[in-house]
């Protein structure tokens, strides 16, 4: 059994687009979010300066690893065996070469432009409560232009990943989504943070309803974009507008929608969660990975709902790959 979406198509590759981000975790308290400026759990744009500073007066101990949402999602993907490429605008600095180094030791094809700008970055503030704050400085993602996407950037692609936070650059966010429906590709769009769609609801309420065949948000993000406090009303909002949508419940599991019917998603449920840094992103990973393969929506679900679970328990986005094997055994 299947699940209808890619019958009788031979292409597997997921194609992301989003910022070329690396990540700063840092372990904090409440008391210091609260101070930083940022409403906990959101995301805030601020200048390189800024962000150092503030990782400074954090205090934790800071890990730095390769990020940025879609990114996050592709890396995943490849990480379960699937076929991935990635677009985006690196610094020729360490961090740039840090990132694209991750990027071809995971085997994801890097179609990256560099630019004299320095790569941007994430400082992810972690309370208590494993609840990630986010300081954003965009660096060299900010500056990639709809020219520098490549003709081929989305060919062969069964699905075109787009990063939400690519609104705030409005002529790329469009001109992505212009090619990848070009080339024939399902377009996914992640809503990426309530920030983001408080702050470009109308954008993105035309950009789905033209574009969009596969909707992923958060209950949150689903909230605030279609009005709706109830969730089951929310995402069959949701679903009138896409092909196949999906609720995130975060810790009470997710809830998918397609063809009228809707399928439950059990979370994976433990006391030792550390940080849900990338917890969304890998869940799309999961469920992306399984969609291409074939496999039926709840089982899409169950691998993504694994994903999601297993990089909340280490710091930061990057599950170790002892844990990556234990995943892929169990989808076999």
């Amino acid at each position: 059994m299947s699940n209808g979406f890619f019958e009788g198509r031979a292409a597997r590759l997921i194609v992301g687009i989003g910022s070329v981000l690396v990540d700063i975790v840092v372990p904090t308290s409440d008391a210091f979010v609260g101070r930083s400026g940022v409403p906990k759990g959101g995301m805030v744009y601020f200048d390189a300066d800024t962000i150092q500073q503030v990782m400074e007066q954090a205090g934790g101990k800071a890990q730095v690893v390769p990020g940025g949402a879609a990114c996050n999602t592709i890396l995943g993907v490849a990480s379960l065996g699937g076929q991935t490429r990635f677009l985006g605008k690196r610094g020729q600095d360490e961090f740039g070469r840090l990132f694209e180094a991750d990027l071809s030791r995971h085997r994801v094809d890097p179609f990256l432009v560099k630019a004299p700008t320095s790569t941007g970055r994430v400082l992810s503030l972690i309370t208590p409560d494993s609840q990630r704050t986010m300081l954003t400085y965009l660096g060299a993602s900010a500056e990639m232009t709809p020219a520098e996407i490549p003709d081929d950037a989305f060919a062969g692609a069964a699905i075109a990943l787009i990063e939400g936070y690519l609104v705030y650059n409005r002529d790329l966010f469009l001109h992505a989504l212009q090619k990848a429906r070009n080339a024939g590709a399902k377009i996914v769009l992640d809503l990426a943070s309530f920030t983001v769609v408080e702050e470009n609801r109308d954008l993105l309420t035309a950009v789905v309803e033209e574009y969009v065949d596969i909707l992923v948000a958060n209950e949150d993000e689903a909230a605030i974009f279609t009005g709706c406090r109830d969730e089951t009303e929310a995402l069959a909002a949701l679903a009138a507008l896409a092909e196949l949508a999906v609720l995130k419940l975060g810790a009470r599991g997710s809830m998918i929608a397609a063809g009228g019917r809707v399928y439950p998603v059990e979370p994976m449920c433990a006391n030792d969660v550390v940080d849900t840094t990338g917890a969304g992103d890998l869940w799309a990973a999961g469920f992306l990975y399984g969609l291409v393969q074939g496999m039926p929506l709840e089982q899409c679900g169950r691998l993504a709902s694994a994903c999601g679970y297993e990089v909340c328990r280490v710091l930061g986005a990057a599950i170790p790959e002892t844990v990556w094997q234990r995943i892929r055994n169990d989808i076999h």
